[in-house]
């Protein structure tokens, strides 16, 4: 079979690969997408961000109806159908994987399912079902994404060990659930289980949850996990895990002391690894980090002149939304805009548990620790009459500011909602707002964006609903 002649080749169909493929596409170049997965889409659409936010989303409302009563609405006993609701998402996960298939072939990119390999910096091995196919590109962009980590003393190749992956199949509703770590994705996924029924105990090594956040934004999650889970334990590490019939036997050190206790099963959620080792990269000049990823510069150039990597695999965040904005970066620079760089773009990060935490820019613990002067302004959400609508008044809004210029540095937010109103502390960062902008904006009423707008006023002394002292000028 003779090879395929392509301008550009893409590894990885995930939200860098295809926003690769199709900016490229765009801009008139031939592109050839590589996807080892039966449908494209990525870990992001297939086994992380938009399963777990559908599982999470159905959670919610099971603990909106069972917290109705004092509304007076009352519910029955919830009854959870587990075919129907893995079938539901499932069918989410299919529409939009159809949708990138589609665009695909709207844009003339070539689709191969395979595994990928380089043999030498000009050709690529696809290993399909139908045999080897090879590939010969002019440029390649590296997107293969990264995958849970899962430490040799935990794989005892027992499935009630579960990752993120697994436990996003909901195979059962596990009377008793050990979440190990506290991250964004086992806050996330025990909030899941806990909502269905399942008695879920979380093992973090650190001294708090939801590292990267404030800790009084992560005080919020931190009262519901009290209430919705078990137990919370911090400074507390896994020693052993063994299979004991049909449970999983796991030994925990946790104040000073061994415990032995059994768990129908266990979510290990320590982290990720990128999947850059069977790549073949080692006949290529590229080069990787002592983790593992992909050595890159402010182009999302490897050090292999004809390879770009982007994404989860080249390090940093692991986010969607930053693997499609390097996407853009590789592209434009192969398309010869040599302009075009990462200038450490503002990365938002979200945490959909419950409350949702969100934050981007600079945070208040990060400011501190570079010795950075600040103000932090902050405005409670029991003073929000749309927090109230919602039960909802555990929330709050913060902004760093720089006392000198009062441009904004980074927003905050921990409540309801609060993954689509950090994009407005986005923009007003990127933009170069100041406090003084986003308190002369009018926000619309009653809507729980007005608390970034109450923030800035907070700053200046004068909030509506809040009462502060007034800065001096």
């Amino acid at each position: 079979m003779e090879p395929i002649q392509t301008d550009i080749v893409v590894v990885g169909a995930g939200p860098g690969g295809y926003a690769a493929a199709f900016y490229a596409a765009d801009l008139g170049r031939k592109v050839l997408l590589v996807e080892r997965d039966p449908r494209l889409g990525g870990v992001c659409m297939n086994r992380g961000c938009i399963p777990s936010k559908a599982l999470l989303n159905a959670s919610h409302m099971i603990t909106a109806a069972k917290e109705s009563a004092h509304r007076g609405i009352s519910f029955g006993q919830t009854t959870i159908d587990l075919d129907r609701l893995r079938a539901w998402k499932d069918g989410i996960l299919e529409k939009l994987g159809s949708g990138i298939t589609s665009l695909a072939k709207m844009r003339g990119v070539e689709v191969v399912h395979g595994r990928a390999h380089f043999e030498d910096s000009s050709t690529l091995r696809i290993e399909t079902a139908a045999g080897q196919q090879y590939v010969r590109f002019q440029t390649a962009i590296i997107a293969a994404g990264s995958r849970p980590a899962l430490p040799k003393a935990f794989d005892l190749g027992n499935p009630r060990v579960m990752t993120s992956t697994e436990a996003l199949e909901i195979a059962d509703i596990p009377a008793k659930l050990l979440v190990v770590g506290g991250g964004y994705i086992g806050m996330e996924l025990g909030t899941v289980y806990a909502s269905m029924g399942s008695e879920v105990t979380v093992v973090e090594a650190a001294e708090a949850i939801l590292a990267g956040a404030d800790p009084d934004l992560a005080r919020p999650v931190a009262a519901y996990a009290k209430k919705a889970f078990k137990e919370v334990r911090l400074k507390a590490k896994v020693l052993e895990m063994k299979t004991a019939g049909k449970q999983i036997k796991v030994t925990i050190e946790f104040n000073g002391q061994k415990l032995e206790e059994y768990y129908d099963r266990v979510l290990v959620s320590v982290g990720r690894v990128p999947n850059g080792g069977d790549l073949g990269l080692e006949n290529t000049l590229v080069q990787r980090d002592e983790r593992g990823f992909i050595k890159v510069d402010e182009r999302m150039a490897t050090t292999d002149p004809k390879i770009y990597a982007i994404g989860d695999i080249a390090g940093g965040i692991m986010l969607a939304h930053k693997a499609s904005k390097e996407a853009r970066i590789a592209v434009e620079n192969i398309a010869g805009e040599s302009g075009a760089v990462n200038r450490d773009y503002l990365i938002p990060a979200v945490v959909f548990t419950d409350p949702e935490v969100a934050w981007v820019g600079l945070t208040e613990t990060e400011a501190k620790a570079k010795g950075i002067t600040v103000q932090v302004a902050k405005f409670p959400w029991g003073a929000s009459g749309r927090a109230l609508t919602y039960d909802r008044t555990d929330g709050l809004t913060k902004l760093i500011i720089d006392p000198e210029t009062e441009r904004v540095l980074g927003v905050g937010i921990v409540g309801h909602g609060a993954g689509e109103l950090i994009g407005e502390g986005t923009v007003a960062i990127e933009m170069g707002a100041t406090v003084h902008d986003l308190a002369n904006i009018v926000h619309p009423h009653p809507t729980l964006s007005e608390t970034v707008m109450e923030g800035a006023e907070v700053f200046f002394g004068h909030a509506t609903h809040v009462f502060s002292k007034k800065k001096a000028h």
